[in-house]
């Protein structure tokens, strides 16, 4: 069947820099398809994906792998065999723990692949084993039961016969046996050099476990600057977001200034017209300036004639008095008189009634 998915994904791929193994290089623009390969031939698990017709990432799973979350959306394994560290940026937490609870299965099919296939080296190893210890035996046998030419010639038999045809039984089987313990001894060398390879590996494994170990915690340290730097930086955008609104009320106060300044240049323009007419204003105040002490003059020859209209007032008043004065006088004595004749016609009226 060869390969087949077993678990399909997308996230976003990174490799760690290959020279300061510590900061991420992307693997791909966008998100990717990622998948789990199980190969039903080698017994074998991979990783697999393939941005466009490129391939970044193939990652075959062993027992020593171990998938790290470093936050709530990304993960980490490294492959000692690639010599490298892949990163996925997932794009939620349910689709991150999915695929860390799937390495983690793949992980334990790996661990028992190897196993069986250690528990089948030593079989083969058994009975290859036992199959050389069989080989003198038979050997010895088969000549003890054909015996010589000579002796097979004197006694050619029914029961001779027989005895050499399960000879040469024997025989083949022998041969076929020598021929199945040479291919076992080659199988074994293949698979003594194979676990040797293993062995390495998992040495080289075990290292890089350490050196990646290190610098986690290195990255770990990191992360802490960082998050203390993302503090500051915080506390420092709330300090340019309080400048910010304090450069807005200032940009309002200084429109404002602005408003105002022209306003002010405006009254300044229209004093510098107004300047402009000052000489002929000049013109007109002196004119008007000799009307005016033309007119004063004139004012002062009126006071002049009006204070000798009221000294004449004065006496016109003080003559009008005494002739005021002298009425009344009259008028008083004209009383006097109206009521002596009067009195004389009452007189008169009385010397009437009488006669």
């Amino acid at each position: 069947m060869g390969e087949q998915p077993i678990y399909t994904t997308r996230a976003h791929v990174f490799q760690i820099d290959p020279t300061t193994k510590k900061n991420w290089v992307p693997a791909s623009k966008q998100a990717v398809t990622v998948s789990y390969f199980y190969d039903s031939t080698r017994n074998s698990y991979r990783i697999i994906s393939v941005d466009g017709s490129k391939v970044i990432i193939n990652s075959t799973i062993t027992p020593n792998m171990t998938f790290t979350k470093t936050s709530q959306k990304f993960g980490q394994w490294a492959d000692s065999r690639a010599n490298t560290v892949f990163g996925l940026g997932f794009a939620s937490e349910q689709q991150l723990a999915k695929f860390s609870e799937k390495f983690q299965e793949v992980k334990e099919a790996a661990k028992l692949a190897r196993d069986k296939s250690q528990d089948t080296v030593e079989t083969l190893s058994n009975h290859s084993q036992q199959e050389s210890g069989r080989e003198t035996p038979t050997t010895n046998q088969a000549s003890s039961i054909n015996g010589t030419d000579d002796e097979k010639i004197s006694h050619v038999d029914p029961e001779a016969a027989v005895l050499q045809t399960e000879n040469e039984h024997l025989k083949s089987a022998v041969e076929q046996s020598n021929t199945n313990a040479k291919k076992w001894e080659t199988e074994l060398q293949t698979l003594r050099e194979n676990n040797a390879r293993l062995v390495d590996a998992l040495q080289e494994s075990s290292a890089n476990v350490e050196s990646w170990k290190k610098q986690l915690g290195v990255c770990k340290e990191e992360s802490d600057a960082l998050r203390e730097k993302i503090a500051e930086l915080e506390a420092q955008c709330n300090e340019a977001d309080q400048d910010k609104q304090k450069n807005s009320q200032m940009s309002v106060r200084v429109q404002e200034l602005q408003t105002e300044l022209q306003e002010k240049e405006q009254e300044l323009e229209n004093l510098r017209k107004q300047a402009e007419i000052i000489p002929q204003l000049m013109a007109e105040c002196e004119s008007i300036t000799a009307k005016l002490q033309t007119a004063e003059t004139r004012n002062k020859e009126l006071e002049d004639r009006i204070e000798g209209l009221q000294l004449d007032i004065d006496e016109s008043q003080q003559k009008q008095g005494n002739m005021k004065g002298e009425l009344k006088k009259f008028m008083d004595m004209l009383d006097g008189k109206i009521d002596e004749l009067h009195e004389f016609r009452q007189g008169l009226s009385k010397l009437g009634v009488d006669n």
